[in-house]
């Protein structure tokens, strides 16, 4: 694991939460929805995140996190470490497992949590989606159907 080294900036931080993959691909899709602020990416080390990331200020976090106990409460400590060392505005994630530990530490933290579930999930939530409804502020749906099952979702379009 490697900690992004510390910015001084005018601009507020925004930590960016995500898995390798698709999740890393959806939310790195968005990037000028946070031009006006200082990223922080919190990701899994992979050919993907390193290389895209790599003049980046980037945390790599522990994994795999599918279903891993251990590494649950290990990335819950780094949020801990993470959000009070960045006091980013916000933490935006797409999943997946990084997701949760996460938002509930800006929850804790009075951190607003934005999550956006994955174009691939069409009529249920993925489960790092069903626990994070419940952590997130805004919650992010791609699909109109999602919306609609979900009164705290909001449809917005899609990312991909």
């Amino acid at each position: 694991m490697a900690e992004a080294r510390a910015v001084t900036s005018s601009r507020p931080s925004v930590c960016l939460v995500c898995s390798s993959g698709g999740h890393f691909a959806e939310l790195n899709r968005l990037r000028t929805a946070w031009s006006d602020f200082e990223p922080v990416w919190v990701t899994l080390d992979a050919h993907d995140t390193r290389s895209v990331l790599d003049t980046e200020r980037t945390v790599f976090a522990y994994g795999p996190t599918n279903r891993n106990l251990i590494n649950l409460v290990r990335n819950t400590a780094l949020a801990w470490r993470v959000l009070g060392r960045e006091r980013p505005i916000a933490v935006v994630s797409t999943g997946a497992g990084l997701a949760v530990p996460f938002l509930l530490v800006a929850r804790l933290r009075g951190i607003v949590g934005v999550y956006i579930e994955s174009l691939a999930r069409v009529s249920e939530l993925s489960l790092s989606g069903r626990i994070s409804y419940h952590l997130a502020r805004e919650f992010l749906v791609q699909w109109p159907e999602l919306a609609a099952r979900y009164p705290q979702a909001r449809y917005e379009g899609r990312v991909l």
